[in-house]
């Protein structure tokens, strides 16, 4: 998807919204956008308007209004233009959830699988040209087997828009030449006016050799080295030996030329993560109260289990996308604290979600729904028991285990999942990474982190159970060490006294040192060694103490920390 006038359509739509009437108005006056270049004001969009005048992006503001003195400019603002960019990709979910932006003014949809819903590919684009257009934006679409194919066709192959390029059979319709084109028409037809075509799979080479270079999305250094040699189509590069062009002018123009073709691949960063699982479903008549929107959760959510137990898994994470009538998407995404395939559960999560809402903004209504399964894990079926039930008196025999994993979903789709938090254990031998708290709800878990069984096991073992008596750790940790002024007998051994947040403290006794060695893999081969000590003050307080470095080995003067309190 092209957005040749996303500048000046922006304007133009906000126009409208503040004046309802001026829509045939704000069509009619030439528009120009424009930015400041070494000191000159230069057009950066125009709207079909200002182009049938003549006027094109480039051009100095001042011989612009030269031509036309009543000329409507605006300064270009790329921050609004990317949100309005942004907002088009939100529209474009309803095709496909496979969406990648291609700024300035582009899209890429990975429309596979995906175009038989709305009667074929071009059925689809037509649909969504037709959408697009009544939001007041100018698109040009192209559907190709590849994405450099695509993007070439729909800023280079148009010659006006509106039918379809080749035909179910993939021959050009009649009255076209082999390329699809209708002859005679070349300059005669705005080339950013909204269209939309279709390339047949296998004939990109044919569509694609017409085209000027500068199709293959190459960098204007490289254009301009191609046209001095004589080079200005892309089927002038298809009868040249690939070594001399790679030698010439670098591997770049083979790749580009592979990739449209279908020789190489592309790939494309999707804005959002392609769901695991997901089911749709358009509305006869659009549906605007929260209770409809919680029914057609809870029936996507039926239709979602059925594929997630022909894979013996459950969700670990789920999006319900809304789409409204004037393009506008609400998404509401819950995770969960175990894998979860039951309809009511995910009902239950959806209305906690909208209970955090202020107000369902549905506009005029949405038409369409989305349930995606983002994360899943494994789930395998499950034998439902009656004792546990019965002595509990729990219902439908659940046992309190998942009970509790239905309250910690509960109080996170309310609360926010980073306000439910559990402990977990770091992969690392060094205090402040060998722990912390996590959310309970999350689709992953953390990097480096994996839980602690004795805190998640009812039953762990009893070796699991048993405290370390040697090493004890302070039940209170700082966040980071402070430092400290430590005086001691000898330069190795344990403090004397130790001045920490300008109060001195003098040791009683003290225990240690407990030797932890540098991660060197992280931190590199110069991190210091630590002796941590455990000392009590003649307050009766106790503190764990380190100190940074081996005397004499790693540092003449080695620094103290303290890095936390024991109760």
């Amino acid at each position: 998807m092209w957005l040749p006038r996303l500048p000046t359509d922006r304007l133009a739509r906000r126009r409208r919204e503040a004046e309802p009437g001026a829509r045939s108005a704000a069509t009619r006056v030439p528009l120009v956008t424009v930015v400041r270049e070494k000191a000159a004001l230069r057009l950066a969009a125009v709207n079909a308007a200002a182009a049938a005048l003549g006027l094109a992006p480039g051009l100095a503001l001042a011989d612009a209004r030269a031509r036309h003195p009543d000329l409507a400019v605006a300064e270009a603002d790329p921050a609004a233009e990317r949100a309005l960019l942004t907002a088009v990709a939100d529209l474009s979910d309803r095709y496909t959830p496979l969406v990648a932006l291609d700024p300035p003014d582009g899209l890429f949809l990975d429309v596979t699988g995906c175009a038989h819903l709305f009667g074929g590919e071009a059925a689809m684009a037509a649909d969504l040209s037709a959408r697009l257009s009544r939001f007041g934006l100018t698109a040009r679409l192209a559907v190709a087997a590849t994405p450099g194919a695509a993007w070439a066709a729909a800023r280079c192959g148009l010659e006006g828009g509106g039918t379809s390029d080749r035909d179910q059979t993939g021959q050009p319709p009649a009255g076209r030449d082999r390329d699809g084109r209708q002859p005679g028409r070349r300059g005669a037809t705005d080339p950013a006016a909204s269209g939309w075509c279709v390339l047949a799979s296998g004939d990109e080479a044919a569509a694609l050799s017409p085209l000027p270079v500068a199709a293959l999305r190459l960098a204007p250094a490289t254009v301009g080295a191609l046209a001095r040699a004589g080079l200005t189509r892309i089927g002038d590069l298809a009868a040249l030996p690939r070594a001399p062009l790679a030698a010439r002018f670098g591997a770049g123009l083979l790749t580009r030329l592979d990739q449209a073709l279908g020789r190489a691949d592309e790939a494309l960063v999707w804005r959002r993560p392609p769901p695991v699982h997901a089911v749709e479903r358009v509305f006869a008549e659009p549906i605007v109260s929260e209770r409809d929107v919680l029914l057609a959760a809870e029936r996507l959510a039926a239709r979602l289990a059925e594929m997630l137990t022909a894979h013996d898994q459950g969700a670990r994470g789920l999006e319900l996308t809304l789409f409204r009538l004037d393009g506008a998407v609400q998404r509401l995404t819950v995770g969960t604290s175990r894998p979860l395939r039951d309809p009511a559960v995910v009902r239950r999560l959806i209305a906690e979600k909208l209970a955090r809402l202020v107000d369902l903004d549905a506009g005029y209504g949405f038409d369409r729904a989305r349930l995606a399964a983002l994360a899943v894990a494994p789930l395998p079926p499950q034998q439902a028991g009656f004792e546990a039930g019965l002595a509990d008196g729990l219902d439908g025999g659940a046992d309190a285990e998942e009970e509790l994993a239905r309250l910690v979903d509960r109080l996170a789709a309310r609360l926010g999942a980073e306000r439910v938090t559990r402990l977990v254990a770091g992969d690392s031998h060094l205090p402040e990474r060998a722990g912390g708290a996590v959310p309970m709800v999350g689709f992953s878990e953390p990097p480096g982190l994996a839980p602690i069984p004795a805190a998640l096991d009812p039953s762990p073992p009893a070796d699991l159970l048993q405290q370390d008596t040697r090493h004890p750790r302070p039940p209170r940790l700082f966040v980071r060490p402070e430092p400290v002024e430590v005086v001691a007998e000898v330069p190795d051994g344990p403090p004397a006294r130790f001045r920490w947040r300008r109060v001195e403290h003098r040791v009683l006794r003290a225990e240690g040192p407990e030797r932890i060695a540098a991660e060197w893999w992280r931190d590199g081969p110069a991190a210091p060694t630590r002796d941590y000590f455990r000392v009590e003050t003649t307050e009766g307080r106790r503190f764990w103490l380190y100190r940074e470095g081996l005397y004499e080995r790693e540092t003449v003067h080695p620094r103290w920390y303290v890095h936390g309190l024991f109760a």
